[in-house]
């Protein structure tokens, strides 16, 4: 019987410490700076038993996205040239923009939606949201899909 399997996306900060780890662990062993998985899971402070169970179940976005589209939903304020420098932040991560919606702003907000293709040449995409989400009059960025 095939495994339902359901995917999802969530901040660093809502991620128990032992996934957190369990990537770490990932990273050091690609990057070889140890040599086997014993001695990462030294390195990073978890169990072999922890590493093997979450090891193909956690990614970080910016290493699986490539490829893939990501759609993004943020509450803007109503600031002329707010969505120009969104654009910007998107197109300086090298992020192929396919569509863009914004509402009519309603009580000094708006919704803005847009769909990036994550190419081989786009760059870090949480970095990329960290600064669309410290971008002056950005209200919150939001991962609402990702194909």
């Amino acid at each position: 019987m095939k495994e339902n399997v359901k995917y999802y996306m969530v901040r660093r900060k809502a991620i128990p410490e032992v996934l957190l780890k369990v990537v770490e662990a990932k990273g050091l062993l690609e990057s070889e700076k140890v040599g086997t998985i014993q001695d990462a899971v030294d390195a990073v402070g978890i169990s072999r038993s922890s590493f093997y169970k979450y090891k193909d179940d956690i990614f970080e976005l910016h290493d699986n996205a490539r490829g893939t589209t990501i759609t993004l939903t943020m509450q803007v304020e109503d600031m002329p040239g707010l969505l120009s420098d969104v654009l910007k932040i998107i197109a300086d991560f090298r992020g192929n923009i396919l569509t863009i919606h914004q509402s009519i702003p309603i009580n000094g907000a708006a919704s803005l939606s847009v769909s990036i293709q994550i190419l081989q040449t786009t760059g870090d995409v949480a970095r990329m949201i960290q600064e669309l989400e410290s971008q002056k009059g950005v209200r919150h960025v939001k991962i609402l899909a990702k194909e």
